[in-house]
């Protein structure tokens, strides 16, 4: 397994309204074809589909958040637009996708095989931790390509997955649950992150674990109302009740990285997302995202991306 080229690609590829997250219910609304037993935001689901059956309808994946997870396997050459970045799958490839993320699916191909899971992160509550995996990470790589024997493997489990959900096995829900953690687990064997193994839980990870919690907690921003409210380390050292020096010395040590530069580097994979996927005027864009106003903001993209706003929207 290898990571898929990502690239950018023209305007036309993408959409300029983003939405509120898509709901499970607004999922089903839009393809009546499928079953939507169970559907429901706070109730425990799951579902997997063929992709490339011919009783399901082809429905377009539009550009934005889902409020639920999916993980699939494609056979056919398409695109993948995930946050902001695209890329390519030129003959297989499985996605990770997560609430947190916008993202969206562009067969560039007639001939479109695989499977598609979904499931909210209810269906795993008390078993497992889904949302700590490394491939459901905010700034990880949730695409990748796949070999033929690698396709072979996970297709496999995805079997099972289907064989489980059309049983009238008592506990097969369990059994469901065991085998999406099998997939994933088989991921990230392939491709192991740079860190997989549990650590001993420390003071300083569980504090950085709360810092990437709350910065995460911010986004989406879904209007020109929405405005990100803890962008300094003394923003989220007031709000954890900590010292500033303390956060900033517990998260260096856990992730080798600044607590400013990891904020920077969320506000601007969220400032990428606002300018190729919505039409807010750039001004708006900078006072959601806390900066003082177009001209901090303008100075920001710049250094961080050698154009200004303007050129990245428009590139």
């Amino acid at each position: 397994m290898k990571f898929l080229r990502n690239f950018i690609f023209p305007k036309q590829t993408r959409t300029k309204n983003m939405a509120k997250p898509e709901t499970i219910e607004e999922y089903y609304a839009s393809r009546p074809f499928l079953s939507a037993r169970g559907a429901g935001d706070n109730i425990a689901h799951f579902n997997i589909f063929r992709i490339g059956d011919p009783d399901i309808e082809d429905v377009p994946v539009q550009f934005g958040r889902k409020n639920f997870f999916k993980i699939c396997i494609i056979s056919g050459n398409s695109l993948i637009h995930y946050a902001d970045r695209t890329f390519e799958v030129r003959e297989h490839g499985i996605l990770f996708a997560n609430p947190q993320i916008p993202y969206n699916w562009e067969p560039l191909s007639s001939k479109q095989q695989g499977f598609s899971c979904i499931f909210n992160e209810a269906f795993f509550e008390h078993f497992g931790r889904i949302k700590e995996y490394p491939v459901f990470k905010p700034g990880g790589f949730p695409v990748y390509e796949l070999t033929e024997g690698e396709l072979s493997a996970i297709k496999g489990i995805f079997e099972q997955i289907m064989v489980e959900k059309n049983s009238e096995f008592t506990f097969k829900e369990d059994a469901i649950r065991t085998l999406v953690l099998q997939l994933i687990h088989n991921a990230i064997k392939i491709r192991p992150a740079i860190i997989t193994s549990p650590e001993k839980v420390s003071a300083a990870s569980r504090i950085t674990s709360l810092f990437l919690e709350l910065l995460e907690r911010q986004f989406p921003l879904d209007s020109t109302s929405s405005e990100v409210q803890l962008r300094t380390p003394a923003d989220f050292a007031n709000q954890m009740a900590v010292h500033v020096n303390h956060l900033n010395k517990s998260v260096k040590e856990i992730t080798n990285k600044t607590t400013t530069g990891i904020i920077m580097q969320r506000l601007l994979q969220e400032a990428k997302i606002m300018l190729k996927h919505t039409s807010w005027p750039i001004s708006d864009i900078a006072y959601a995202l806390g900066f003082e106003g177009p001209t901090h903001f303008s100075t920001f993209i710049k250094r961080q991306l050698q154009v200004s706003p303007s050129q990245y929207r428009n590139a």
